[in-house]
């Protein structure tokens, strides 16, 4: 089952499941978001579309982080008049994972555990950086130093 959502002025189309970065929403890590513009439905029961909304159709969401986007450059120059202003601009935008859609008479849930892990975290234990807790530094098990000796 997917959906057609409405936030932020853009229109998304989503699946339980779905990571998406969209403009930014207000709340922390972690707190549940309920989207009620559902402008599309699409499922086993077919298409149904809203005029322009769904009545009582709803995207639920989880709301893993807010953080800058990337950098935009902005440059201005006047040509022979030694002109030249560089500035730069990075919006903020929040990371969801959509955990369910309910409406026309069918349901779909995500089964899967929402990770509050930040993308500078992940990219930090990309390159092993990454601050490593009491239970990911346990040491390797004997067994397998042992069979490297016979």
């Amino acid at each position: 089952m997917y959906a057609v959502i409405k936030t932020g002025g853009k229109q998304y189309r989503v699946q339980p499941g779905d990571t998406i970065v969209v403009e930014k929403l207000g709340g922390d890590a972690g707190s549940e978001l309920k989207f009620d513009s559902v402008l599309m439905l699409g499922g086993d029961n077919g298409v149904t579309l809203g005029a322009p909304l769904i009545d009582g159709a709803f995207v639920g969401a989880t709301l893993i982080e807010t953080r800058k986007g990337e950098k935009v450059k902005i440059f201005k120059k006047t040509r022979r008049q030694g002109y030249r202003r560089t500035n730069g601009h990075r919006q903020m935008e929040s990371v969801l994972r959509i955990t369910g859609i309910d409406g026309a008479g069918e349901t779909a849930k995500w089964d899967g555990k929402v990770d509050l892990m930040t993308k500078a975290e992940i990219n930090l234990r990309a390159r092993g950086l990454a601050k490593r807790d009491a239970a990911s530094a346990t040491p390797a098990p004997a067994a397998a130093a042992s069979s490297d000796e016979a």
